[in-house]
């Protein structure tokens, strides 16, 4: 892990959690308004998991707010590397791109291993006070991960 704990105060930090294939894109006004929302009460960093899909969705969404002059910070946190190696290639810009506008890369193991991806979602949740999840499915990494965010009193948001 090349960083143990973002930072001891995590009321300011969001996190997302979404599937990669998505059965219907969310609608980005909705997904900037409430982006709005929660950085006018208070939220300025947010970590993204950099999975294909709603992950890199949301983080083009906050750089996007970025870019309009707000303070924000966005955290990639990466489950291993070589993380993208199987994304197509318009999957593999996006994720250059949010990757290479990151204010912090968070890299949590050295290598892939089976359940690194949980692992991910776990320290994303436990270093983060709300959440926005697109979750369309009772099963699956989404699912786990709102299902953690619940049982740990997190604030949630879907969309």
């Amino acid at each position: 892990m090349s960083d143990n704990l973002i930072e001891e105060n995590i009321d300011g930090i969001c996190a997302f959690t979404g599937h990669r294939d998505m059965e219907d894109i969310p609608d980005e006004r909705e997904l900037e308004s409430l982006l709005n929302k929660i950085i006018e009460e208070g939220t300025d960093t947010f970590l993204c998991g950099m999975a294909r899909g709603f992950d890199l969705l949301a983080a083009q969404a906050v750089l996007k707010i970025k870019d309009g002059g707000k303070n924000l910070k966005l955290i990639a946190c990466v489950p291993c590397p070589g993380q993208e190696r199987f994304f197509n290639s318009g999957d593999k810009e996006q994720y250059d791109y949010v990757m290479s506008r990151c204010d912090r890369v968070i890299i949590l193991s050295g290598n892939y291993f089976k359940g690194c991806m949980q692992m991910r979602d776990r320290y994303m949740v436990d270093n983060s006070a709300r959440l926005i999840a697109y979750c369309r499915k009772e099963k699956g990494g989404t699912a786990y991960t709102l299902k953690y965010a619940e049982k740990k009193g997190k604030i949630i948001y879907k969309i």
